[in-house]
């Protein structure tokens, strides 16, 4: 677990060349916003979070996963996650913020992906 990284995952990269690749510039993970988002568009008063299913208990075959081990443990730790993540984007609209949340089982369908962050970032 401690080889788990929170920044720079494969998911994000992902989506990071994509939303450059349609020609627009963002910062990364802002820590003066709740919850530090993935990707910032400032000019567009945006933020982009990129979720692992596991980590943020998706409705997904990932998400549902229960590890046979300590499982209080991460029961509590991921419910945890998702609790401050709903704060955290309830804070940020909160102050104008509009807010996606993409998946890490979204990341691979690449055309439907595309799609959604375009009409979220033309809204």
């Amino acid at each position: 677990m401690s080889r788990i990284r929170g920044k720079d995952t494969m998911p994000e990269i992902a989506v990071r060349r994509l939303v450059h690749r349609l020609g627009y510039r963002f910062r990364l993970h802002n820590r003066e916003l709740p919850g530090c988002p993935d990707i910032v568009l400032p000019r567009h008063k945006k933020v982009i979070f990129v979720h692992g299913c596991f980590w943020h208990m998706h409705k997904c075959r990932y998400g549902k996963v229960i590890p046979q081990t300590r499982k209080k443990f991460w029961q509590t730790k991921r419910q945890a996650n998702v609790a401050r993540d709903r704060k955290n984007i309830k804070e940020l609209k909160r102050l104008g913020w509009k807010v996606l949340v993409l998946w890490e089982c979204q990341i691979r369908n690449t055309p439907k992906l595309s799609n959604r962050i375009k009409k979220f970032l033309s809204s």
